[in-house]
């Protein structure tokens, strides 16, 4: 279509008309060019990172732009699924922590130096309503830089936490505001993103929990933190971190596990009582898989997200990074029984904490547990083709002698994939090595449709999902939350040998590669 170059000297009202809707037609045809070019300009409330980089390349998936209404009925499915937006903020609460060398009592009372926030470990559970703002001012007294990320949170993305991406490292002495309307109820932690191998093994993590703005009527809402030690000789936490030995295996694991800083938690419960009890798997590489004996728990949240419907927690994993949330009724037995929960994922199964019941018989609330019932189903997402593989590997070289690499490429040589808001895609992890990997999004939720080629119906959400050596695994998601988001290995060890990349989440890029907002 051609602009006319010139006016009649004496329009009429009609000509006119035509000519202004010509001007229009052009000017749209004109934006949705630009759109498919990848040339957008920056969408309002888009947050810029502290590392002001371009990104020159970068693998691009989508095409729409977000504005538009969703035209895939998968997209649609998602948002149904959980919202976009924060809910109505109806308060603020403010945290102090303090990140800093401690001495705390662990393991049965041992005093162990430790890295530790407010001179606890594990740290201090943050508790929140949905609807209510969390402010953190984290004062460092660290030896080191720091930063904390918020695993599993949708976060604005200024908020992550990731040195060098969303901020800059806070230097020791320095304090930093981290603020934020969390957009979804459940269970999540948090923990550095600098020399995390050193830092999270020395005792920096805790747990954030975003509870309903009406809680169910359980007889306790429990947490229990899942670690490991690795101690030398002197009993004190080995200061030996990302050894070749653990990066030629599954990351570092440690002698000696415990629940809550204890090695032989005992938790006294009521006969009748109704627990909501969190599981928060803060290990550098441990892999857990509880086993709860008599007692029938059932799960109602992955990775901080309600289950579409309730489900056995027989064989369940919680791979690092993990977190499972259970709804557990005590039966009404004797005073003095025992629920013995064992680990079963290794092969020396070992006691990780034990249930004894003591006191008064209790009513047990009844109530429908919480479920998810809008889970998309995504069905046939397997037939769809793959839009970006991730080829999970080892190779020689780096400051630690072996790198751990995506698609050949350890952090720092990474292609960043860019990826359309709104706009579903299929990702591949495909493990062509022998040892675990359990991988982690930022800022997003994925759900696992396949696993080494065969469809699987997987009822839930995760932010972080374990591959198995040499097996290949393929999740659906749908991007909707902007930014520079990291993707990494939630072993710890293998992340800092280089098993990270990052996914951009945007309109597009510019003709430069950099996102919008840049």
């Amino acid at each position: 279509m051609n602009c006319p170059k010139c006016e009649p000297q004496r329009p009429k009202w009609p000509w006119l008309a035509l000519f202004a809707l010509a001007i229009i037609a052009l000017s749209i045809v004109e934006r949705l060019s630009r759109t498919d070019a990848g040339t957008t300009a920056a969408a309002p409330g888009s947050h810029a990172s502290s590392d002001e980089r371009a990104v020159n390349d970068t693998q691009t998936v989508g095409h729409e732009p977000i504005g538009a209404a969703p035209k895939d009925p998968f997209e649609a499915e998602l948002a149904l699924a959980y919202p976009q937006a924060p809910p109505r903020t109806t308060g603020s609460r403010t945290f102090n922590l303090r990140a800093a060398p401690s001495k705390v009592p662990q393991f049965d009372g041992q005093l162990l130096d430790v890295w530790a926030y407010n001179e606890q470990v594990p740290g201090p559970v943050l508790r929140v309503r949905l609807g209510e703002e969390v402010v953190v001012q984290l004062k460092n007294d660290l030896p080191q830089p720091t930063t904390i990320h918020w695993h599993g949170m949708r976060v604005p993305n200024a908020m992550d936490g990731v040195p060098g991406v969303t901020q800059d490292p806070i230097p020791p002495g320095g304090s930093f505001t981290y603020r934020f309307v969390p957009k979804d109820a459940g269970t999540f932690w948090f923990h550095p993103h600098v020399r995390g191998a050193e830092q999270v093994e020395r005792g920096l993590y805790g747990v954030l929990v975003v509870d309903d703005a009406e809680p169910l009527p359980y007889s306790r809402d429990e947490v229990w933190v899942l670690d490991d030690w690795r101690l030398g000789r002197d009993g004190q936490i080995d200061p030996h971190f990302v050894t070749r030995h653990d990066l030629a295996h599954d990351g570092r694991w440690g002698q000696v596990v415990t629940v809550n800083g204890d090695a032989s938690q005992r938790m006294q419960v009521r006969p009748g009582e109704r627990l909501r009890l969190r599981l928060v798997n803060t290990s550098n590489g441990r892999v857990y898989r509880p086993d709860f004996g008599a007692l029938d728990p059932r799960v109602i949240a992955v990775d901080g997200m309600l289950t579409q419907t309730p489900l056995s927690a027989k064989d369940f994993e919680l791979a690092p990074g993990n977190r499972l949330d259970l709804d557990v009724v005590i039966p009404r037995v004797e005073n003095d029984t025992t629920f013995e929960v064992t680990d079963r994922f290794t092969r020396r199964p070992f006691v990780l904490a034990t249930l004894v019941v003591n006191g008064a018989r209790v009513d047990t609330p009844t109530f429908t547990a919480p479920s998810n019932p809008n889970v998309p189903s995504w069905r046939a997402a397997a037939e769809r083709p793959v839009d970006v593989t991730y080829v999970l590997n080892a190779q020689r070289g780096g400051e630690h002698g072996i790198q751990w690499t995506l698609n050949g490429r350890p952090w720092g040589e990474h292609i960043p994939s860019e990826f359309e808001a709104g706009r579903w895609v299929r990702l591949r992890f495909q493990n062509d090595s022998g040892r675990l990997h359990p991988m982690h999004v930022h800022g997003q939720f994925f759900k696992v449709i396949a696993r080494d080629g065969q469809t699987v119906d997987v009822p839930y959400f995760r932010d972080t999902v374990l591959v198995h050596p040499r097996e290949t695994i393929d999740v659906g998601m749908v991007p909707i939350d902007w930014g520079r988001w990291m993707m990494h290995c939630h072993i710890l060890e293998h992340a800092e040998a280089g098993m990270m990349t990052e996914i951009h989440v945007g309109e597009g890029s510019h003709d430069d590669g950099t996102l919008p907002g840049r």
